[in-house]
């Protein structure tokens, strides 16, 4: 039997880093205020040449070349997105040319937040059931660019990134559980309400706004915290393990009080939650993959320990994903 085991990590960021300083001097707003709310010092934020496949691909090579597979041998690309460059089409096809990977079919999927954890979903379905040896997973954003900067409720959280992970196939258990929902009922507490075929594009929904990110962000700090502390324990309980078996806990980077609120609930220690966020900000579908790669230079993360990573975002979706390092 073959299972998944992730190989190698990559992650890129455009050059530019927007402190909450240089936000405070055109927004009402201070350093203080962002932080203590947020957890967030700073964001890295795409140029208006850099977009979202662009990034993808930065993260995508490293993650080859460090696993030392020629692009050509790449079977399967899959970019998890919610701002792709157009709407179609894939950014994953973008990127395909950018990273070289001419034999590997492309797509993307949009989960928000969640998409790394679906994506890791869909390539350990293909690699088990035998189709492909080789998956390349990217979680990239350039959310920036659908913020209103006069919203201080939401330009602050999110920044631009990319982090990608190589899934192989092994004759050793690497992929152990994956749970994964979404209740559509939540649809419009994180959503950009116009630019689809809901509301098309016109004057009005421009003069409006309406192509800006919104979001209500108590209600989504209650629905993250319930659901990363119920998939948590879940993931556990159908594991027949304890949060000490944890080596790792990678959760989605959406709020630093989020995090903490989750980490005294399940009882982890401090130390073996993985937290970028003050450097980066949310980048959504990327920031898994990016808290990997960070773990891993750092020696945080390596082989045979056990990391959970845990996601919720827009949809609103949620997953987890139980691996053997």
């Amino acid at each position: 039997m073959k299972y998944a085991r992730i190989v190698s990590t990559g992650m890129a960021f455009p050059e530019r880093t927007l402190t909450n300083d240089e936000i405070a001097r055109t927004l009402e707003t201070s350093d203080e205020w962002i932080f203590t709310r947020t957890g967030i010092h700073q964001r890295q934020v795409a140029n208006e040449r850099e977009a979202t496949s662009d990034l993808a691909a930065a993260a995508g090579l490293q993650a080859l070349d460090r696993a030392g597979l020629d692009p050509k041998d790449l079977q399967a690309l899959i970019v998890a997105t919610i701002t792709p460059d157009h709407p179609f089409p894939a950014s994953a096809c973008l990127a395909q040319v950018k990273i070289g990977a001419k034999n590997a079919m492309a797509f993307d999927i949009s989960a928000a937040c969640s998409g790394y954890v679906y994506a890791l979903s869909i390539a350990d379905a293909y690699i088990r059931a035998g189709l492909y040896e080789n998956v390349l997973i990217i979680g990239s954003e350039a959310l920036t660019k659908t913020l209103n900067w006069q919203d201080r409720g939401s330009c602050v959280l999110f920044g631009d990134g990319a982090g990608a992970t190589l899934v192989r196939a092994s004759d050793r258990p690497g992929v152990r559980y994956l749970e994964m929902g979404s209740d559509g009922n939540y649809a419009e507490l994180i959503y950009i309400p116009a630019g689809g075929t809901r509301f098309p594009t016109t004057p009005e929904t421009v003069a409006q706004n309406r192509h800006f990110t919104c979001l209500d962000g108590r209600e989504v700090y209650k629905l993250a915290v319930r659901y990363a502390i119920e998939l948590t324990e879940n993931t556990l309980k159908k594991n027949n393990l304890t949060i000490d078996d944890i080596d790792l806990l990678v959760p989605h980077q959406a709020n630093q009080r989020i995090t903490d609120a989750v980490q005294e609930r399940i009882g982890i220690p401090k130390e073996k939650v993985w937290s970028n966020i003050e450097r980066f900000g949310n980048t959504s579908a990327a920031t898994i993959p990016i808290c990997l790669h960070e773990a891993v230079e750092q020696g945080r993360l390596v082989s045979g320990m056990k990391v959970l990573m845990v996601a919720f975002g827009a949809g609103f979706t949620w997953g987890s994903a139980l691996v053997d390092w």
